[in-house]
């Protein structure tokens, strides 16, 4: 382990092989971190918090500090998750749960830039951006590989679904569907069409693409209500494992999607 002299780290804290801490970091008494990890000169790392191997805590990050939910009471033992190899820039914000056992997780492969922040129970999945800024309200689901734009925020109880990406000073009011791209139009949030690129740079089938394309096309281009779109796309466009997921992220949103 390297721990800088001017570095904090309370009796009862639990550092792996190899961590770093650097200049007047603080790292609380029921914090765990996993080999590897870099606690850069200024951050604080409290509360229960438990972070996994080869992260890299930037600067005047804060993570684990208590909720600003006001239904907190305090004495109530709440989490933060992270995964490995994530990585938390500049003066980002990662608060603890509010209930008693709730958890707020960010994945393994994350990137969580400057000044975001994630709220009580928000759930991130692996290989996901936020880019600086995104501000993600209490029990937001960000499902694996999302990316969201720098200055975008989520009203709380929000899903974004898995390789979707949503467009920089977005304003996320309903459940975002996956494999899509979503921004802002003269003042709401349109679906756009599939993510194209993003899914052509992890591999995804020409195939698969093309029958996304359809379902977009039957699900907003075509003058359907939603029922009947879904329906057709279940009925006319091929079932691939993506097709399915897609219909069913429709059919079971309980904030309705965008």
């Amino acid at each position: 382990m390297k721990i800088h002299p001017t570095a904090i780290i309370e009796d009862g804290a639990t550092l792996g092989a190899d961590v770093e801490v650097g200049p007047y970091a603080f790292i609380g008494k029921d914090v765990k971190i996993g080999d590897g990890t870099i606690v850069k000169q200024g951050a604080i790392v409290d509360g229960h918090t438990t972070i996994g191997v080869k992260c890299q805590i930037f600067p005047y990050a804060m993570i684990g500090m208590k909720t600003q939910d006001l239904k907190y009471t305090e004495g109530s033992t709440s989490y933060v998750e992270i995964g490995d190899r994530t990585v938390i820039r500049e003066c980002a914000t990662v608060h603890l749960g509010t209930a008693d056992g709730e958890k707020t997780i960010i994945g393994s492969d994350c990137l969580f830039m400057c000044y975001c922040h994630a709220a009580h129970g928000v759930i991130m999945g692996n290989h996901c951006i936020c880019s600086n800024s995104v501000q993600l309200a209490g029990d937001v689901h960000l499902q694996d590989y999302v990316i969201i734009g720098g200055l975008a925020g989520s009203h709380q109880f929000c899903t974004v679904g898995t390789h979707a990406m949503v467009g920089g000073l977005a304003k996320i009011r309903q459940d975002i569907p996956p494999y899509m791209l979503c921004d802002m139009q003269d003042g709401a949030m349109k679906v756009i069409g599939p993510n194209v690129v993003g899914l052509t740079r992890r591999g995804f089938k020409r195939e698969v693409i093309q029958a996304l394309k359809e379902a977009h096309r039957f699900i907003y281009r075509d003058n359907l209500n939603r029922s009947q779109a879904l329906d057709r796309v279940e009925n006319d466009v091929e079932q691939f494992d993506e097709i399915k997921r897609l219909v069913a992220f429709y059919r079971n949103s309980q904030r309705g999607v965008a």
